[in-house]
């Protein structure tokens, strides 16, 4: 079955075949796809890829295109379509392309806008409660897949700037993690100790929540992979390739209720404390 991301890719595809198909050429032929790739000089194999939704266009794509077919006027509509899929959508690698601060620029408008956050952790610290220290080893470990990265301070000075949202006490924040995300050590010690010292504090904030679900926890449901919720109207979560903006309120419903259940398996205040107690004493047994 295919997702409503490929779904969304094929219908522009189809609609850029359409719009081809109708350009009708002297002698009454229609303009044929290899016609079109030497009039735009891609390679014919990039507008069967287009045309048949394995490939998802440029800005520049669509406009050039528009153009090349006769139809400026669909510049409008197909950058329209496209802004849709990647309002879903967003490839690491097309993001990453301007480097990685426009990322984190996506996600400082997005945190601005949202008054009540809920969110699941389940192998990194959230990067609202990072430090500068570990936000740096982060991103480095990303340019092991993406090495493309290459402002990582600029990147890591924005994450930091996105954190000024926790002053706001008329926004609400509720952060799960997984005991996995204190004992990943994806930085060296000293900086996952003072991660950890750090987390404390914000177990004791009246406008933010921060539970931990320990290893022994008995879950209702598995704990697959990491999401935050965003004013419960949309959800934002990722893979290695990409990031997934989620607006269907279907798509929300079911990560609110995800949510939900391995809320009631986190420990919060005392019991969470002594979590990280035990996750920091685990570090510095193997330093």
């Amino acid at each position: 079955m295919s997702t409503d991301f490929q779904q969304a890719r094929a219908a522009l595809g189809a609609r850029m075949r359409e719009l081809r198909e109708s350009c009708v050429q002297p002698g009454g032929r229609r303009l044929s796809g290899r016609a079109l790739a030497a009039r735009l000089g891609w390679p014919q194999s990039k507008v069967s890829k287009l045309e048949n939704g394995r490939q998802l266009p440029t800005m520049a794509d669509v406009r050039a295109w528009a153009e090349a077919v006769g139809h400026p006027e669909a510049v409008a509509e197909l950058a329209g379509r496209l802004r849709t899929v990647e309002t879903q959508y967003r490839s690491y690698r097309r993001q990453l392309a301007g480097g990685a601060v426009p990322v984190q620029e996506a996600h400082a408008a997005q945190g601005a806008r949202t008054r009540v956050r809920r969110s699941f952790d389940l192998t990194l610290v959230p990067g609202l409660l990072q430090t500068a220290g570990y936000a740096w080893a982060v991103l480095e470990r990303f340019r092991t897949i993406h090495p493309s990265i290459r402002d990582v301070g600029a990147a890591v000075d924005k994450r930091m700037e996105r954190q000024s949202v926790l002053r706001e006490r008329d926004r609400s924040f509720h952060f799960l993690l997984w005991e996995g995300a204190l004992v990943s050590r994806l930085a060296l010690d000293a900086v996952m100790l003072d991660q950890l010292e750090c987390l404390v504090p914000w177990l004791a904030q009246p406008h933010v929540r921060l539970g931990i679900v320990p290893f022994d926890a008995a879950l209702e449901v598995p704990a697959m992979v990491g999401f935050s919720i965003h004013d419960d109207t949309l959800v934002i979560t990722e893979s290695y390739h990409a990031e997934m903006w989620l607006d269907d309120p279907a798509d929300v419903a079911i990560h609110r209720r995800t949510w939900d259940a391995l809320e009631a398996s986190a420990l919060y205040g005392a019991d969470a404390h002594r979590v990280i107690v035990r996750a920091a004493r685990r570090l510095r047994e193997n330093h």
